[in-house]
């Protein structure tokens, strides 16, 4: 029996040239459907319609034509199995030795600007990738070629080995068949999720889509969260609660970058080695703190200000265990996110089975890349991660008195935090625990207010930290009269000696670092 080749495509270049090499070279009868066989017949091939084969019509407009047992046993039976040949042998279906589909052009479809939801839905192939994926399915006697660009390679290959086409090769093409209707499944359902929410964002094909969200920052916006796998937050792993909303990433976001200053990674010691924890609400840590344990840590941080608390974000830099989860417990929480959570802490935090728990690796965080990226109206702002070392070594004192050892302390802690706080920002800080934070405020001493009011009676010894220069000297006097002993400031100011003047006239240290640390 002469062996069978099945064609049909959509894409005909290279389509005869293989076609007659297969049937005058090699012997093979040619098999074929629709347009692919008027082709085949108009180049003076012989060739054998599907229909004629099955005794089955195309039907529906040709939306069936080679959904058949006689097209897909052929495809499927194994050589060696003798239940299968005498399956074919009762049903007399003869086996289908190569496999050639290419399928309907559902991208270049989409593609076209006018192109309608019933037009694109008509060129979503069915029939070819069922054939692809059989022949790919029993690539140990079938080989199956799905683009032009492979027909050469088969060639060449059944010339240098007799007509027979190695089984090397077959496994490759298998692979690259599944790779084949992998991507053309992607691209009908990104198309369809994309049409589900009628949306013509132009960043769509710069990253997949992961999900359709609920809603935006408002349920009157529409939201979609776009994520390349193991990527960043692509690659966390909820591991339990609700579905994560808009402001539930924003915010995670902004409580990752913070507990990331002191180091992360599932013992939280890299790159620093200082367990940590991080409470944000609206994108600004309102508690933040180190301690010599995360459970530690996490009691500081919810401690800064357990009012602000109340519905928050949390962020933790190691291994989350049975200690720190029933601390969690404690109070009504939207999202906690760490490297790792232990089987206790994970029984503990099922009493909470609406808090979502998002387990992300340190790997993921490198995978995402160093670029911060935002939308802007038509375009996007590229920009690197605010995330460089912190320098003290680099810093100057700017004052007459220099900060004692444990202020230097508490400056580093305060300067690390004030960079993840939306500007105009102000840090109250001592004992590495945040004790006030000022943000957003359109002047700098309305901020410092609302750091020192925060703070209270807890701000007597501690030290402030400006993410940009004191326009004027307010801010250091007012910090003065609550107690505060030493400020940080990037510096750059040209009332800079103002400011000075006024630490000296009031005690206070002043070290200046050269940075700014702007978060609009």
């Amino acid at each position: 029996m002469a062996p069978v080749a099945l064609l049909s495509v959509s894409d005909k270049s290279g389509l005869v040239p293989l076609a007659e090499a297969l049937h005058r070279t090699h012997g093979y009868q040619l098999l074929s459907s629709g347009g692919t066989a008027k082709v085949l017949e108009q180049a003076g091939l012989p060739v054998t319609r599907v229909s004629e084969h099955t005794g089955a019509p195309e039907i529906l407009g040709g939306r069936v034509k080679t959904l058949h047992p006689r097209v897909h046993g052929g495809i499927l039976a194994k050589r060696g199995e003798a239940s299968h040949q005498a399956d074919l042998e009762q049903q007399n279906i003869a086996p289908i030795d190569v496999v050639v589909v290419n399928l309907y052009p559902f991208r270049e479809t989409i593609a076209r600007p006018d192109v309608t939801w019933d037009q694109a839905i008509e060129n979503i192939d069915i029939g070819g990738p069922a054939m692809v994926r059989a022949a790919a399915k029993n690539h140990a006697d079938v080989a199956v070629l799905t683009s032009p660009d492979q027909y050469d390679r088969l060639l060449t290959a059944m010339a240098e080995s007799g007509g027979s086409v190695p089984s090397e090769l077959r496994r490759q093409l298998a692979l690259e068949a599944f790779q084949h209707t992998a991507s053309y499944d992607t691209a009908i359902s990104r198309w369809m999720a994309e049409q589900n929410v009628a949306d013509d964002s132009p960043w769509l094909e710069a990253v997949p889509l992961r999900q359709t969200l609920r809603y935006g920052e408002n349920p009157h916006q529409k939201a979609r969260w776009f994520s390349h796998p193991k990527q960043g937050w692509g690659g966390a792993i909820q591991l339990q609660g609700k579905e994560l909303s808009t402001n539930n990433l924003l915010d995670l976001e902004a409580a990752l970058a913070t507990v990331r200053e002191f180091g992360y990674g599932a013992d939280g010691s890299a790159p620093a080695s200082q367990p940590a924890a991080v409470v944000v609400k609206h994108t600004n840590p309102c508690g933040v703190a180190i301690g010599a344990s995360i459970p530690a840590a996490l009691t500081r941080a919810l401690d800064a200000d357990r009012v602000s608390a109340f519905g928050g974000i949390i962020a933790m830099n190691g291994v989350v265990e049975a200690t720190a989860a029933r601390e969690l417990t404690s109070l009504f929480l939207e999202c906690v996110v760490a490297p790792g959570f232990t089987p206790e802490a994970r029984e503990v935090l099922a009493a909470k089975a609406n808090l979502r728990l998002l387990e992300l690796a340190p790997q993921a965080i490198d995978a995402a890349g160093p670029d911060h990226v935002r939308s802007i109206l038509g375009g996007l702002l590229v920009q690197d991660l605010d995330d460089q070392a912190i320098t003290p070594d680099d810093w100057t004192v700017a004052s007459q008195r220099p900060p004692t050892p444990q202020e230097k302390l508490d400056l580093e802690f305060a300067w690390r935090l004030v960079r993840h706080v939306r500007s105009n920002a102000i840090v109250v800080a001592r004992d590495g625990q945040s004790l006030g934070v000022g943000a957003g405020q359109m002047n700098r001493v309305g901020s410092a207010r609302i750091a020192l009011e925060a703070a209270g009676e807890k701000a007597q010894g501690a030290v402030l930290a400006s993410d940009g220069f004191f326009p004027f000297d307010d801010t250091v006097r007012l910090a003065a009269s609550h107690g505060i002993t030493a400020v940080i400031h990037p510096g750059g100011s040209m009332r800079d000696g103002d400011s000075i003047k006024a630490c000296d006239e009031l005690g206070l240290a002043m070290q200046l670092t050269g940075r700014r640390h702007f978060l609009h």
